[in-house]
């Protein structure tokens, strides 16, 4: 009895695998946002430098993250997606979203635009990407959590529908600044139901 048990769990969680692998699989391509071509493609440890200065310019010299919490988050490709928008071979842009199918939720962690090529649609291409997985993969919502003073990065996620749902109190390391939680319902019906 044991043996058969063991069998199905391997059977369920290899077939649950292999559908993420195949959902959150992106294959480097161009692509074209408001008539401007760029490449988008999976993040790799090698961009991680770039990622950080995205960070620095956007977050007025500091980074959210370091190298290590990159590089953790890019080792567990298994439920997380990682991409990176480029032109010319300048890192523009970048997103990481994690995939939980026991909370039915797709976690955005970071997203973040040159401030140079803010307002051309990259953050709202990005974003729309990951909607668009959590939907294949039948999740419920997609989350983030945004500063409380990012006033124009709440309207943009309003803007995809996103709501607010709740307030953080101390969230952000260093400043303690506050976050406001926002959820957008993908219209799925998970799995599970």
């Amino acid at each position: 009895m044991l043996k058969k048990f063991k069998h199905w769990y391997r059977q369920l969680f290899q077939v649950q695998e292999a559908k993420y692998q195949d959902i959150l699989d992106i294959k480097n391509h161009q692509v074209t946002i408001q008539d401007v071509d760029y490449f988008l493609a999976k993040a790799q440890f090698t961009d991680i430098p770039e990622m950080l200065g995205i960070e620095r310019a956007v977050y007025g010299g500091k980074t959210p993250w370091d190298s290590s919490a990159f590089a953790s988050e890019l080792k567990r490709g298994q439920d997380r997606l990682y991409l990176v928008v480029r032109r010319h071979d300048r890192l523009l842009a970048f997103i990481g979203c994690t995939f939980n199918e026991v909370k039915s939720d797709a976690h955005i962690t970071n997203i973040a635009v040159v401030p140079d090529f803010q307002s051309r649609g990259l953050g709202h291409y990005l974003i729309a990407i990951m909607v668009k997985k959590a939907r294949n993969l039948s999740l419920k919502q997609v989350s983030l959590e945004v500063r409380a003073s990012n006033t124009r990065a709440q309207q943009l996620y309003q803007d995809l529908g996103f709501e607010k749902k709740g307030l953080k109190k101390g969230y952000y390391f260093g400043d303690h600044e506050d976050a406001v939680d926002m959820v957008l319902m993908t219209g799925a019906e998970s799995s599970d139901d």
